[in-house]
């Protein structure tokens, strides 16, 4: 009896040690920082500008704080060393501002990561933006390994022959392919090709092989982070983004980690085969919000949170630029996120405005819609300037057109669209086309067409409407469109439909978002959770996904134009 009683005894201390450690090594995750584009700039000596602004008078076009990028850079840094959860480091590209042209960025930003690894014992990793390097330029690809070796290519269990990318183990479960997106010859172009694609398909099967999960960082998006990118924004995504989604989905990766396009936005695909994929966009650490990510990984989900750079040492930075007034430091110390959006919204203005000209708009002066929407964009510069409300304001000009300019707390024009594209960068944009943000901006712009364009007939609009919905693809849908609009609102004017056909896709860019997946804090499923689904099924289902989501956008539509001219 003492004999079995032993054997049971044993048996139930060997159950329970295999609990324990099944246990230990379900609850057992990984933790680690994303960023991106931090986009270093040598600090000037002095501070100049020419915005007429008191305090931001030297913001420039790319709205990015150039001058206090280092500080930024250090003091996240500081908190991933502090953070005693953050493993590693991951960076997606644009280390260097001007990186191409000037190593010396490269140099103290290299120095910058080998103090952190030094300090802190943890590994960085990183891979090239269109900012680091190029064939024919002061930092050619093969400068740009040398100088990042240490983060990420001592590492490399794998090197693709023909870019920069590579493959590392993050750790006992997972992978890290670093995908060189870049074209080395072009400014901004993404340089992918099929060769890119099966090298990345060949480490993420390889990768499984050894037991591993795939996870892929890259400077160009994957996905779409907002309506009709490839259009507005096409160099910021790459080609054939869904097929190749399809493809890297149907290898095993899940989790994609990309920056370029400056915003905070999550995305999903899934294939026809029933495997999903996420992209979630990383803004750019030194500019607004000065944001990156924490992502935990377990055997239960993937969750990522937003954290943010709200302070620098403002001491060393007055010892290095000169120039800073006591009302900017004070501002800074106060919240330098607040500051920091201040700084990009005077910046975006400030590139907006020079903008908006013929030849930095592409717009061909021969085409029979040039002098209409030039006359539109003027009278916009115009409106944008004045103060919304009170004696000789936005809402005084509107009252005599009957349009009602709703109550706010913006200040004239440029502050509410600046504040849109704030928004955008931010992520959880959330105003529909019939917010009074969005209805706003529409009323200004009809003002205009009473004011300025009553002289044009109604068939430059209805031609000008159709033209530029088919630039951007939707030459299909525009005769539907109209017709639509006619149907179910009455008859809307050919000026109005040539409004929304210019101005909807676009406002709709920067205030709403509706993928949902949450850009800045959100749980995912977790690595090699996949529910069986019948592939035809899942098939329709996403060309059905596709198409609810073309009704969506031109539902939007047509809900502005029933409340906006009503």
């Amino acid at each position: 009896m003492k004999k079995l009683f032993s054997v049971v005894l044993a048996f139930l201390l060997l159950f329970s040690s295999s609990v324990i450690a099944f246990s230990a090594q379900e609850n057992d995750s990984t933790t680690f920082a994303v960023a991106s584009d931090l986009h270093y700039n040598l600090p000037r000596e002095e501070l100049s500008g020419e915005i007429d602004d008191p305090v931001y008078w030297y913001a420039n076009r790319r709205a990015a704080m150039d001058d206090e990028s280092g500080f930024i850079i250090d003091e996240f840094l500081k908190q991933c060393a502090e953070n005693e959860d953050c493993e590693f480091v991951l960076i997606a590209g644009d280390l260097a501002d001007h990186g191409k042209t000037i190593p010396l960025e490269h140099e103290v930003m290299a120095e910058k990561l080998r103090q952190f690894e030094a300090q802190t014992g943890k590994q960085v990793y990183v891979i090239n933006g269109n900012h680091d390097c190029g064939l024919d330029t002061a930092t050619e690809p093969e400068d740009f390994v040398s100088i990042y070796y240490e983060f990420g290519y001592a590492e490399a269990i794998a090197r693709d022959d023909d870019s920069l990318s590579y493959a590392a183990d993050l750790n006992e479960q997972y992978r890290l392919i670093a995908l060189d997106s870049n074209d080395p010859t072009k400014s901004t172009e993404d340089g992918m090709d099929a060769g890119r694609v099966n090298w990345v398909v060949e480490q993420a099967k390889q990768a499984q092989r050894d037991g591993k999960y795939p996870i892929l960082m890259m400077h160009h998006n994957l996905l779409d982070h907002m309506p009709m990118q490839r259009i507005l924004s096409r160099n910021f995504i790459i080609k054939n983004h869904f097929t190749t989604a399809a493809t890297f989905a149907d290898c095993g990766i899940q989790l994609v980690f990309s920056g370029h396009e400056h915003c905070s936005d999550a995305a999903v695909f899934t294939s026809a085969l029933g495997n999903r994929i996420y992209d979630l966009a990383t803004t750019s650490l030194t500019m607004y919000p000065l944001q990156y990510r924490l992502v935990t990984l377990s055997d239960s989900a993937i969750t990522y949170d937003a954290a943010t750079v709200d302070a620098i040492d403002t001491d060393a930075l007055t010892a290095a630029v000169n120039g800073y007034s006591a009302e900017q430091l004070a501002l800074m110390q106060n919240g330098l996120n607040d500051y920091a959006k201040g700084f990009l919204k005077k910046g975006v203005e400030y590139r907006l405005a020079l903008s908006m000209t013929p030849e930095k708009m592409g717009l061909d002066e021969n085409a029979f819609y040039y002098e209409p929407i030039m006359k539109l964009i003027n009278g916009l510069t115009d409106l944008l300037k004045m103060p919304l409300y009170g004696e000789n304001s936005i809402q005084s000009l509107a009252k005599k057109y009957q349009l009602e300019i709703p109550e706010s707390d913006y200040q004239n024009g440029w502050d509410l669209a600046t504040e849109l594209v704030a928004a955008h960068y931010a992520g959880e944009e959330s105003c529909e086309l019939d917010s009074p943000e969005v209805t706003i901006l529409l009323r200004m712009a009809a003002v205009i067409l009473r004011e300025d364009l009553g002289a044009f007939g109604d068939e430059y609009f209805t031609d000008a409407a159709q033209t530029i919905l088919a630039s951007q693809g939707l030459d299909d849908s525009s005769a539907e469109l109209q017709e639509l609009c006619r149907s179910v609102f009455g008859e809307v004017t050919p000026a109005e439909y040539f409004l929304v056909a210019l101005a909807s896709p676009i406002l709709y860019t920067f205030a709403y978002d509706a993928d949902g997946v949450n850009d800045n804090n959100g749980t995912l499923e977790p690595y090699g959770e996949k529910d069986l689904i019948d592939h035809t099924t899942n098939l329709l289902e996403s060309i059905e996904k596709l198409l609810m989501k073309i009704s969506k956008f031109y539902s939007l539509i047509m809900g502005f134009l029933s409340k906006i001219f009503r």
